[in-house]
């Protein structure tokens, strides 16, 4: 993040003077050291807090002001721990409560089950959580939690997937990305590796959720603005894994053998593509240019190495953003209904001086 950016953002200093705290370590997928928060790599709010008289408080939502310290809070993680954002998501709730004091955090995995996701909430409750942080599994079908949560008047705040449902009233509030912007980032990212022109491939996230929705419609849209000489020939789900985004590059190397170009809407995907393009005697990030969403170290480091083209950030440590937004919630403060994180951009320039921010 540049100083110019930082300054553009301090209208959102109630959530951020907090955010911008070290978020504790994650480990690394593949590698036994941890990944130190640097500042370097902490979340900024982009969005100001809510304009006196709107947003989500305390008493519209009809909550019970509680103490944190003395509070059991419940995290629902929504995928298995074998990604890199997943790793750092969960550890960084688990360093910010710790950090805090928090009197007992429950934690759950739901494994990319939705009733799996419903149940562990519906647990948590039962073991007396008196918030819940949850990363949603998918945008729709988390119904019969909510309901729970609401008739036990304790609140909900969703990061890094939107619910469709309404604020306020089902959740407090949203706290991520703006996922079309990361689109669009991605798209510009394209355009400036390729000149605008060639043949495309997009690895598609897993259906059902708002972020591979919003990271398509901002790739697609951005591409038939600025760049129609880049044509997209190809959209298959890659389900934000490495090993069905290297799968389905090697049938789209057979299928498709002109591609010049993938963008992979998380980098889980994009390194497998990596890995199944070598696999086919081609060179990632010279004959098939690479674009991919989040920010892990080990794409950034493919993209120091010349393996890759280009990574916009998808930050994962809500820790400290999800726990000053339930202070400022339980103080009486209002809550907007979208808390959007500003992410940076990885690019040949500055990929090996960034690594410490990566995670």
């Amino acid at each position: 993040m540049t100083t110019s950016r930082r300054s553009r953002l301090v209208t959102a200093a109630c959530l951020a003077a907090t955010v911008v705290l070290a978020a504790g370590c994650a480990k690394e997928e593949g590698d036994d050291k941890a990944s130190s928060d640097t500042g370097q790599g902490a979340q900024v709010v982009q969005t100001p807090s809510a304009d006196p008289g709107t947003g989500c408080t305390l008493k519209t939502y009809g909550a019970t002001k509680i103490d944190l310290k003395n509070a059991v809070v419940g995290f629902s993680q929504s995928e298995k721990e074998a990604n890199p954002f997943r790793i750092a998501e969960t550890q960084s709730i688990k360093d910010e409560a710790a950090k805090l004091g928090v009197k007992k955090l429950l934690t759950t995995n739901a494994q990319s089950q939705l009733p799996k996701q419903i149940s562990d909430i519906q647990d948590m409750l039962a073991q007396g959580a008196q918030l819940l942080i949850v990363a949603p599994l998918n945008s729709d079908g988390l119904e019969p939690a909510l309901q729970a949560a609401a008739a036990k008047h304790v609140p909900v705040i969703t990061i890094d997937r939107k619910l469709n449902a309404t604020a306020c009233k089902d959740y407090v509030a949203f706290l991520g990305s703006d996922f079309v912007e990361q689109g669009k980032r991605a798209a510009d990212a394209m355009i400036k590796v390729t000149g605008g022109k060639g043949k495309v491939a997009i690895l598609l996230g897993s259906s059902g959720n708002n972020v591979t929705t919003d990271r398509t419609k901002g790739f697609v849209d951005q591409l038939k603005a600025k760049a129609p000489g880049l044509q997209i020939v190809a959209q298959q789900t890659g389900e934000f894994a490495r090993d069905k985004g290297q799968q389905v590059m090697e049938q789209l190397i057979q299928s498709k053998p002109d591609i010049t170009a993938v963008y992979a809407e998380n980098d889980e995907m994009g390194l497998g593509a990596v890995t199944a393009l070598k696999g086919a005697g081609k060179e990632p990030g010279k004959d098939v240019k690479i674009i991919s969403i989040d920010g892990t170290r080990n794409a950034v480091q493919a993209l120091a190495n010349g393996q890759y083209n280009g990574v916009i950030e998808s930050n994962p440590r809500f820790g400290p953003l999800a726990f000053a937004t339930a202070q400022k919630f339980f103080d009486g403060g209002a809550i907007p209904e979208n808390v959007i994180i500003s992410d940076r951009a990885y690019d040949a320039s500055n990929a090996k001086s960034s690594l410490s921010g990566a995670y």
